[in-house]
């Protein structure tokens, strides 16, 4: 009897999505991109029969690998491995790692987002701040938020700048500082060049500190890095953030910035914006701006942006002074 001929990825797709039906297929497309779908596509005309043999392998791999995945984003790939191992033995569980993990490209420090944020700490206390930096880089933001808060003051400023002045790093410096950090690493570390850290990066962790913690960061970058410090906080608290505080807290900021400051910022927010903001208001006071706003007429969006400036400029003015509290990662936010 002649030896099937090995059919490809795409073939394989092609017979799936043509076992699944079309309801299954179409919602299948919704997900692809327009080259992806003329492809696939193709394929599927090009089919002109399909054993039921066949259909069942394909839809028996699709499966598969569809637990093999699941098991990796629970605990990794070691995890998904000793689970298929015991389930369909060491041969076939390798074969299915191999086929998933041939395009399947696992984040670094995918196994220390797992990990408690003190276990990691204790590790990386006394490693150089650029390593200390990576590290917080690829982990969750509240992690690192933990760990940042938990470094000496004079370490604080100096990991998070290296955080929003990353770039890229090299797999090689990656994986190196990964097999430090953890003896059993998964083996689908991406090999181009990956890209963590900055700006956005060191915000996320900042707004998951306590807020002494960010005070004093903030404070030392101001005099290690002025333009820096001023990025950072530009990106701390944006306007659409309002939704966050409380209404005491909503109400006295309504209290303090200008009228047409406030109904130039709610021109183009989202309507939970301009919800909670009203909401805040008195009846005839809402009545008022919303008239106001609708006779107002086209505005430049560059308006729009500094008139949110200056709200949420008062806003960490207000914070500052202890007047109104945004809740942040630490305990010390925490209202009773």
């Amino acid at each position: 009897m002649a030896k099937r001929k090995e059919l490809t990825g795409r073939q394989k797709a092609a017979i799936l999505l043509i076992s699944m039906g079309p309801d299954v297929s179409a919602q299948v497309y919704k997900h692809l991109s327009e080259e992806e779908i003329e492809k696939l596509t193709l394929e599927i005309a090009g089919v002109r029969r399909v054993e039921q043999e066949q259909k069942d392998e394909i839809l028996d791999q699709f499966h598969k690998l569809a637990v093999a995945q699941e098991y990796i984003s629970q605990g990794g790939i070691g995890y998904a491995k000793d689970v298929l191992e015991k389930a369909l033995g060491g041969e076939e569980a390798d074969a299915i790692i191999s086929r998933l993990t041939s395009t399947l490209q696992v984040r670094p420090f995918d196994f220390a987002r797992k990990t408690d944020s003190m276990q990691i700490f204790n590790f990386i206390q006394n490693e150089h701040p650029q390593t200390i930096a990576l590290v917080l880089s690829y982990l969750d933001s509240e992690q690192s938020g933990q760990i940042l808060s938990a470094l000496p003051q004079e370490l604080q400023a100096d990991v998070a700048k290296r955080i929003a002045i990353m770039d890229s790093t090299s797999p090689e410096i990656i994986h190196e500082v990964e097999s430090i950090l953890e003896k059993k690493l998964s083996s689908t570390v991406t090999q181009d060049f990956t890209e963590a850290g900055g700006i956005e990066s060191v915000v996320e962790v900042l707004n998951s500190v306590d807020r002494s913690t960010e005070r004093t960061i903030l404070d030392a970058l101001e005099i290690q890095d002025p333009e820096l410090a001023e990025e950072i906080k530009k990106r701390m608290f944006v306007f659409e953030d309002i939704v966050t505080l409380d209404n005491r807290s909503i109400q006295r900021v309504i209290r303090d910035v200008e009228n047409n400051d406030l109904q130039l910022a709610l021109k183009v927010a989202s309507e939970e914006v301009k919800n909670i903001v009203f909401t805040n208001m008195s009846q005839r006071m809402s009545e008022t701006f919303q008239e106001e706003m609708e006779f107002m007429g086209p505005v430049r969006l560059r308006d729009v942006e500094e008139a949110q400036t200056r709200i949420v400029g008062t806003i960490r003015r207000l914070e500052e002074s202890g007047e109104i509290v945004i809740a942040r990662g630490g305990g010390d936010d925490i209202i009773v």
